[in-house]
């Protein structure tokens, strides 16, 4: 697993950068935190840097590199349909900013009927696939097993119960929280039995599994994937819609402006043809060329090897987190499964602040995680076991600006980069954290629930500035 690993991590920029702490001395980063953002694989520095030389305005433009330009964002259309298995005169590649602005155009452009206004989603899904369905139809949640896993029965009986009104099922294709992954053509298969669509939010499964959204004619198809290239390593600010080209045949796009239309009188405006009346404005050609450098350099390893390698970290992860006493680790905690899962891993320690866990790992071991709820609230707040009332309390603690006992996790997630060296000190820092073994004097900041040591002072323009030099 070494060797694969090495060759893993010279694929990637930044890897083993020197970062300061609190000592006074720097050390390599080691990055948990790739559920939140990607860091870039080289493959994708160096694709936006040819095309730099060669950009230009896209579409109509007569000159060779308005044409070039043109000629790079179609192919990366067209790598994206590839990437999931879709069929061009079936599907289509919207792109956008990322999975949020994804699912908000298909919440704004979805056919939605008096008769069906139904949105199926799980209590486990990322804000991103829950509030854009609450602005435009009736959303009802599915509840979840104790473990944080989709509970598949109470979503066969929403389904006998709801039937012909239910419009669409909107699921995450693995949890951002846990890494359950989700039996998501199982769910589009008994959606479709009574009508329904199915739309999956992939930002979490893409970087780690294939993905197949099936011809339109096998019951197990899915309708609709969202992606972001923030989590892809492709950090240049895209993410994809990929989905029905029928469904955007029909009606009016939901943002209107330039590069949209065939002929706009004072009195008349004829739309161009998807996927170009979807993308209102000049394109984010860059990004697009990044998340689709990226997706090929992703098939190239093969999703086979990337799943295996994440997998055998994951149980290696598992296995040394149970060796720190009183820890707490939420989902499956069983190595045996790591195949089965994605490299998400929540945790908490005894009686020690998830905010404070977070910040001494920054700031004293230079190693990044995420803490928090990860914006999936009624997600944690099932995890942790929170009563409503508890709940509650908690509630108007943080509306009255007091941040201090908010409710989370600290958060553990690999990348295709990380290697159980990177596992090996996370377990000797949270093993120094958990004895108090840590030098700082930490201040808590009531509004954020944040801690910060005491008289921490860096200057950020040593490291990265983007004035002249």
């Amino acid at each position: 697993m070494n060797t694969t690993t090495h060759d893993f991590r010279n694929l990637f920029c930044g890897m083993d950068t020197p970062v300061p702490t609190l000592s006074g001395n720097t050390v390599p980063y080691v990055n948990l935190d790739n559920a939140a953002s990607t860091p870039a694989l080289r493959h994708v520095q160096e694709s936006v840097n040819r095309f730099l030389t060669f950009y230009s305005s896209v579409h109509r433009g007569t000159g060779f590199k308005s044409q070039l330009s043109t000629h790079a964002y179609e192919e990366s259309r067209t790598q994206m349909l590839k990437f999931v298995g879709a069929d061009p005169q079936n599907h289509l590649c919207i792109f956008g900013k990322n999975t949020t602005e994804a699912i908000n155009k298909l919440a704004r452009r979805f056919p939605f009927s008096p008769e069906r206004n139904i949105v199926l989603i799980s209590q486990m899904e990322h804000h991103s696939n829950d509030l854009p369905w609450r602005a435009v139809a009736t959303v009802i949640h599915v509840r979840l097993l104790p473990d944080g896993r989709l509970d598949e029965t109470h979503f066969d009986e929403l389904l006998q119960k709801y039937g012909s009104r239910v419009a669409l099922v909107a699921i995450s294709g693995a949890s951002n929280v846990t890494g359950y992954i989700n039996p998501i053509h199982r769910l589009a298969e008994k959606a479709h039995a009574v009508g329904a669509q199915m739309m999956v939010d992939c930002a979490q499964l893409a970087p780690h599994r294939q993905i197949r959204i099936l011809p339109l004619d096998d019951p197990a198809h899915l309708d609709y994937i969202a992606l972001s290239a923030h989590k892809m390593y492709a950090p240049f600010g895209s993410g994809a819609l990929i989905g029905r080209r029928d469904i955007f045949e029909q009606g009016d796009p939901d943002l209107r402006g330039g590069g949209q239309v065939e002929i706009v009188t004072t009195r008349q405006v004829v739309w161009s043809a998807p996927p170009e009346r979807e993308e209102a404005g000049s394109p984010n050609t860059i990004g697009a060329i990044a998340m689709a450098a990226a997706a090929a350099q992703l098939e190239k390893i093969g999703m086979e090897t990337v799943a295996a390698h994440e997998a055998e970290l994951t149980a290696y992860a598992l296995q040394r987190l149970q060796t720190i006493t009183g820890i707490k680790i939420y989902g499956d905690t069983r190595p045996e499964t790591a195949d089965q899962r994605l490299g998400v891993i929540p945790i908490n320690l005894p009686e020690i602040s998830h905010f404070l866990v977070a910040a001494v790992l920054g700031y004293e071991f230079g190693i990044g995680v995420r803490n928090g709820c990860f914006c999936a609230h009624p997600y944690l707040l099932h995890l942790l076991g929170f009563s409503e009332g508890e709940a509650e309390q908690i509630r108007q603690q943080m509306i009255s600006g007091d941040r201090r006992n908010a409710p989370g996790m600290v958060r553990i997630s690999f990348g295709l980069y990380n290697s159980t060296a990177d596992v090996d000190r996370l377990i000797d820092a949270l093993q120094a954290i958990r004895a108090g073994d840590y030098t700082g004097q930490y201040l808590q900041n009531q509004a954020t629930g944040e801690f910060l040591p005491f008289g921490w002072q860096t200057d950020y323009k040593q490291f990265f500035t983007f004035q002249p030099q």
